[in-house]
């Protein structure tokens, strides 16, 4: 680092278990560029002075994580026609002190899922558990692929019927309680944890339980950290085939990272260093 080191960051409460400080700096490592990239852990009721400091430091972009993704969309002065149909940001672009808000996360989700399981969304079902600001950017990403049907199933029921009205131009999207999951879990031929739950260091955590879970489905766990999830080591368990985050934030890094940059991503130096930094820490 210098004087002339352009600074990247992410925003998230918790943050500390983030691996995009690893893969970022990795990416500007792989390309050139003299950049450096670091998590802050931005508490509630912060996160306006916080996207203020954006401007004021001239940080030239930020990634967004939970719980700040849609709350950010508050204090941008542009917002991405896809983030604003998605009503969540996950990367925020600094031109000249215009803050602009885009949304990788479901083209990345569906880039990855489609590489690493060849499963096509069209005329399929599919279950999504949780309706937070991940969830948005994959129901949105994923209806637009043509599915028979999606459920998003949530805790407050409510939050999953708003997202489910929201969404319901581009598919047939029901909102359900969880206590529902059990009714439309076996007709589902994709299953999605957009939740929390399973996450470092709460891996002990399960969203579904494994009982539901049949071997004609693909589980796809957003989640990872770990890489694969005690959901997915059950969804396996089951015969399903199973489908782990790390795809997912690889990509959506790698979109973030040339909105940035103009530059073609290095993915597979990206994904390379995050699978180390799991061997590390595991040895």
């Amino acid at each position: 680092m210098d004087s002339h080191t352009v600074m990247y960051g992410v925003f998230g409460d918790p943050v500390r278990h983030s691996k995009s400080p690893v893969m970022m700096n990795r990416a500007f490592k792989e390309t050139g560029l003299n950049a450096a990239y670091a998590a802050f852990h931005i508490l509630p009721g912060t996160l306006q002075a916080a996207v203020q400091g954006i401007r004021a430091l001239g940080f030239r972009g930020v990634n967004v994580t939970i719980p700040h993704k849609e709350e950010v969309m508050l204090y941008l002065d542009e917002i991405d026609e896809g983030a604003r149909q998605i009503g969540a940001v996950n990367t925020i672009v600094n031109e000249q002190g215009k803050l602009i808000g885009y949304n990788t996360d479901g083209i990345g989700y569906v880039r990855s899922l489609k590489e690493e399981t060849g499963f096509a969304v069209n005329n399929k079902n599919i279950l999504m558990l949780g309706a937070g600001g991940a969830a948005r950017g994959v129901v949105h990403a994923l209806a637009k692929e043509r599915p028979a049907r999606i459920w998003i199933a949530n805790r407050t029921p409510e939050r999953a019927r708003q997202l489910a009205m929201e969404m319901s131009h581009l598919a047939d999207i029901e909102g359900i309680a969880m206590t529902e999951v059990a009714r439309v879990a076996e007709q589902a031929d994709l299953i999605v944890n957009n939740t929390p739950l399973g996450m470092h260091p709460n891996v002990n955590e399960t969203p579904l339980d494994a009982s539901l879970i049949g071997p004609h489905m693909v589980v796809s766990d957003l989640v990872y950290n770990p890489l694969i999830t005690r959901f997915l080591r059950e969804a396996s368990a089951a015969g399903a085939r199973i489908h782990g985050g790390l795809g997912m934030f690889v990509y959506q890094g790698a979109y973030a990272f040339e909105y940035w940059t103009g530059i073609p991503a290095p993915i597979r130096a990206m994904r390379e260093a995050v699978e180390e930094s799991f061997a590390l820490h595991a040895g």
